[in-house]
């Protein structure tokens, strides 16, 4: 891993290090750049499960 990770840059639509953009631009870290590559991606998975558990959540109301 690259010291300080891999992130992905939400305004220039690109992986970079550690000493790119500013961190409210950007989603990371990721252990390598082929991870940070598919940060929207993961992002899009992870959003699909959370609402997935507060639908459930909301239906043992």
């Amino acid at each position: 891993m690259a010291r300080g990770g891999w992130y992905f840059c939400l305004k220039h639509r690109q992986v970079e290090p550690k000493s790119g953009c500013r961190a409210a631009d950007r989603l990371g870290p990721y252990p390598d750049q082929q991870t940070a590559a598919r940060a929207l991606e993961i992002a899009e998975e992870r959003t699909k499960v959370a609402d997935e558990a507060d639908r459930r959540w909301k239906e043992e109301d």
